[in-house]
């Protein structure tokens, strides 16, 4: 089977979580003698032509120079490389900036689209740009030959909206079962004395809310602030909490063993996404036994079920930071550690792909 991955800035995994699925994704379809490609923007920091077994295709993205405009050019020429490769099947992650070119793909592959989150709800856009998203979701459902939807949420929602069935295949993760207490000296900060949140710089991932709660409480224990704050958002959130020093914002961080121990070590983790499906960073939180404080949605409550602590104001995190202590829930811990180990591991995720796209072959070929 020929295969093309589409819709990321590419691999090994710099940005974000379609980079971390595609990588992992490709690199076992690879494993098993499949031929796979994966698009990589030309400004992605590897610059080699293969990663493990996995062909790379460098594509000429504009986006550093003018913006977002460039996902659009960078989604083009991707697409427009595809036509020349005969592939059996068009992997897209996402719409946002590609389905406006969809009528470009090469007629004889199989498009299956992963149709991400709500995109058209996130707050950072202008109602004009939310509604051209909504335009965008619309086209990418219709166009496609096939749809994933890697939550139960999003899956009603397609169904409901569009009356189209989509295939649910969750997101994946791994269970953490190495960890170093040592790394937690490069961070200055101790086992189960220190909080933290990963996500985003974005207004639906409830940064502010939780930096909120942590400034209500008057808890004097650190918390760690991970992601990309180099943003007119993140410069906002680190000037307006500036004063409180346990309030800690520490940039980006990749390492994903540094990231595995962080979450292990931690006293909460906080969770407050409430855009998308099933969200990469929540699973692995989950197998790296943090106990969570997530926001109270469905997405959420979907992954995490009773095994969760919820928050939906400054007012509730101040509560649970006052009262609640890991080491008093360590049946939460295991719950979700479990639910990763059966549901949510990667093995299990590659394999419903790959199946899925053998039975998208097959259903093709009967057809003709």
């Amino acid at each position: 089977m020929k295969i093309g991955i589409l819709g990321t800035r590419g691999i090994p995994n710099h940005y974000g979580g379609f980079e971390q699925f595609a990588e992992f994704f490709a690199t076992y379809v690879a494993s098993k003698g499949h031929e796979v490609y994966v698009y990589n923007s030309h400004s992605h920091p590897y610059k080699l032509n293969n990663f493990k077994g996995v062909h790379i295709v460098h594509c000429y993205d504009p986006e550093n120079k003018i913006g977002t405009a460039g996902q659009f050019i960078y989604d083009l020429n991707c697409i427009r490389d595809a036509r020349k490769r005969q592939f059996d099947i068009i992997l897209q992650l996402g719409y946002t900036s590609s389905s406006v070119w969809f009528s470009f793909h090469p007629k004889k592959a199989i498009v299956v689209t992963n149709m991400d989150g709500l995109e058209w709800k996130r707050t950072k856009y202008s109602n004009k740009v939310r509604k051209a998203l909504q335009v965008a979701e619309k086209i990418a459902v219709k166009k496609s030959d096939y749809l994933i939807a890697d939550s139960l949420g999003i899956q009603s929602y397609i169904q409901q909206k569009y009356n189209k069935p989509s295939t649910y295949i969750a997101y994946g993760s791994n269970c953490f079962d190495n960890p170093d207490i040592k790394i937690l000296n490069e961070y200055h900060v101790e086992k189960e004395k220190y909080n933290m949140i990963m996500a985003r710089f974005e207004p639906e991932n409830n940064i502010d809310m939780v930096l909120e709660g942590v400034a209500l409480s008057d808890d004097k224990q650190p918390i760690l602030v991970i992601g990309n704050h180099n943003t007119k958002y993140g410069m906002y959130l680190k000037d307006k909490f500036s004063k409180f020093k346990n309030i800690i914002f520490l940039g980006a961080i990749y390492n994903l063993n540094h990231l595995d121990n962080l979450r292990f070590f931690s006293n909460l983790y906080f969770h407050g996404h409430t855009v998308g499906g099933t969200n990469p960073s929540l699973l692995e939180a989950m197998g790296s036994k943090a106990l969570i404080a997530a926001h109270n949605n469905d997405f959420n409550k979907g992954v995490l079920n009773e095994n969760a602590y919820y928050f939906s104001s400054a007012e509730e995190v101040k509560k649970i930071l006052q009262t609640i202590k890991k080491s008093d829930n360590l049946q939460f811990v295991e719950n979700n550690y479990e639910a990763i180990a059966k549901s949510f591991n990667w093995e299990k995720i590659n394999e419903q792909y790959l199946q899925l796209f053998e039975q998208c072959l097959e259903r093709n070929s009967t057809r003709k």
